[in-house]
């Protein structure tokens, strides 16, 4: 990541808006802007390959279900926030991942510009592709800030998006499971 081209962009869209570049509250603006873009888009430049390792000696061939997962992203049309929920469902073919391997996996593809529809899929595929289940299911529940704040101006509105692979798909039963899961009820 280039930071001081970042502080350099910074600058320009506060003339550009019209702001006095030296004032007080805004002369550190480019250099914190340039720390925040660094960390919320790590994913950019972070491997994948240790993302999603099998625990050594555990199987299991049942539904695991992590639901309310937060995340946030940034929408790569407007650079604004999105923020929501995840949650992520996978039957094993034996082996397991940690709990938090999963919650790992969403902020790795979440920390870069991204559109929900993506993250979404990119999510579900590369869970299908790193652990090989019988089958994954991935639903995201987001606010999206250029929805709220510009453009329709609707705030509270959400988007939800879901991507199904394997039984997920083929076996009704499995997704309605994960579904009802999801709301809560037995």
């Amino acid at each position: 990541m280039d930071k001081e081209k970042i502080k350099k962009g910074v600058r320009l869209i506060l003339e550009g808006i019209g702001e006095e570049v030296s004032r007080d509250g805004i002369k550190d603006t480019p250099k914190r802007v340039a720390d925040m873009y660094e960390e919320i888009f790590a994913g950019i430049e972070e491997s994948e390959k240790d993302l999603l390792k099998p625990i050594k000696g555990e199987t299991h061939d049942e539904m695991i279900l992590i639901k309310d997962i937060p995340f946030y992203s940034v929408c790569e049309h407007h650079l604004l926030p999105f923020i929501g929920k995840a949650h992520i469902a996978y039957v094993p073919a034996g082996n397991i991942v940690g709990l938090s391997d999963l919650a790992k996996a969403l902020e790795h593809f979440a920390k870069r510009p991204q559109v929900q529809e993506r993250l979404t899929t990119q999510l579900a595929d590369f869970i299908m592709k790193k652990i090989k289940p019988r089958g994954t299911m991935v639903i995201i529940d987001a606010d999206h800030l250029c929805m709220s704040m510009r453009g329709i101006k609707k705030p509270g509105s959400r988007t939800v998006t879901s991507a199904v692979r394997g039984i997920f798909r083929t076996k009704p039963s499995t997704r309605e499971e994960m579904l009802n899961l999801i709301k809560g009820d037995k």
